[in-house]
């Protein structure tokens, strides 16, 4: 649970893998399916969906390689869930995730709060979708340990438990490193909102290490009452809150540092990092896409993009940002292509998007 698939659990899967559909007829005749498997894992996942049904079925496969899809968390007024569903890029539709055992029942919505939602604070790592934080029906904080998806093995898992389960905290990962700072529990705490603890998805297999680890504390507890993307950075968590305060995490040294003045000075809104490498924002008043420059430290505009302003979320990978518009439209922007490109994916019907991520295509079992 929580990391990519080693060699061991790859044969798990390939063991409980239904091969009837595969040896229909081979995937490349005259050729052994499984030196097949690795000329088609070189072709690009569209073109083997549109050419037959064998190679369909294949590109689904736990053991073959899998393309990114866009993952979000909607909430459904009419039934006050949580919903996590999958947009598959080969078919444009959404699909439904296996639900989690317990339903997410969570306040996001609530009188006291006319102009905002009670977040739902998630997080991206190893290929994987953790929740972290929420709001219970009683204003208390609704997970007492982290709730982690893998798509590839379409099941969720818990994580170790928290010491102090909480809520308006910053959250984040560096590599295969969950960190979750500050925050608030069922009262507020000055060690709480001080607090830095970590918990590695790499070291998961060692019970000793199934645990979160107490790291260096913030020098104040300015970064709590507010629900803060860490985002992962060239080994540093990026922290900034809604009074634009910024500060910097080295998680190789466990130290903070002063962030640069022109980086907190051009987070005006979403930020999310490419591959941990680079940095993008999306200035929410403006509607403008920048990227960060460290040498200059400035932010160099990419695009202006009507939807893109009042933006809330983004998420980075693959050469490709999504993010959630003031209207709660699904943007996708292309940051490789020149220029840039952006296009729309409609949302489901009755369904209010909180937050968005990029993670491996679902696996099908029984495609």
């Amino acid at each position: 649970m929580g990391k990519s698939l080693n060699p061991s659990k790859r044969q798990k899967l390939i063991a409980h893998y239904d091969h009837r559909h595969l040896h229909e007829q081979p995937l490349i005749p005259g050729l052994p399916d499984h030196v097949a498997e690795l000329c088609l894992s070189r072709v690009h996942p569209s073109l083997l969906y549109s050419v037959c049904r064998s190679w369909r079925r294949l590109i689904y496969c736990p053991f073959f390689p899998p393309f990114r899809s866009l993952y979000a968390l909607f909430f459904s007024s009419s039934d006050n869930e949580i919903q996590l569903l999958s947009f598959d890029p080969m078919s444009s539709r959404w699909e439904t995730v296996p639900p989690p055992p317990n339903p997410l029942r969570l306040l996001v919505h609530h009188p006291s709060f006319l102009c905002r939602n009670l977040p739902v604070q998630s997080i991206s790592v190893s290929g994987n979708l953790v929740l972290l934080a929420a709001t219970a029906p009683n204003f208390n904080p609704a997970l007492s340990r982290p709730l982690i998806f893998s798509p590839l093995s379409r099941s969720w898992g818990l994580g170790p438990p928290m010491a102090t389960p909480r809520r308006w905290c910053a959250a984040g990962a560096s590599g295969p490193t969950v960190y979750v700072a500050s925050g608030i529990g069922s009262n507020f705490s000055t060690d709480v909102a001080r607090s830095l603890e970590k918990w590695d998805l790499g070291e998961e297999d060692e019970m000793d290490d199934f645990r979160w680890k107490k790291m260096r504390q913030l020098k104040d507890g300015r970064f709590s009452r507010d629900a803060i993307d860490a985002v992962g950075w060239r080994r540093k968590l990026c922290m900034v809150n809604v009074a634009k305060q910024g500060t910097l995490y080295d998680v190789a040294n466990d130290i903070w540092e002063q962030m640069p003045v022109g980086m907190v000075g051009g987070w005006r809104g979403p930020v999310a990092a490419m591959d941990e490498e680079v940095l993008y924002a999306v200035d929410e008043d403006k509607g403008l896409l920048t990227r960060y420059n460290q040498d200059s430290d400035n932010w160099e505009v990419i695009m202006e993009v009507e939807s893109l302003r009042g933006a809330c979320q983004m998420a980075a990978a693959g050469g490709r940002l999504c993010v959630i518009g003031g209207d709660g439209e699904i943007l996708v922007i292309d940051v490789e292509a020149a220029p840039p490109k952006f296009w729309a994916v409609q949302r489901p019907a009755e369904l209010e998007p909180l937050a968005v991520h990029i993670l491996p295509r679902l696996s099908r079992l029984d495609f």
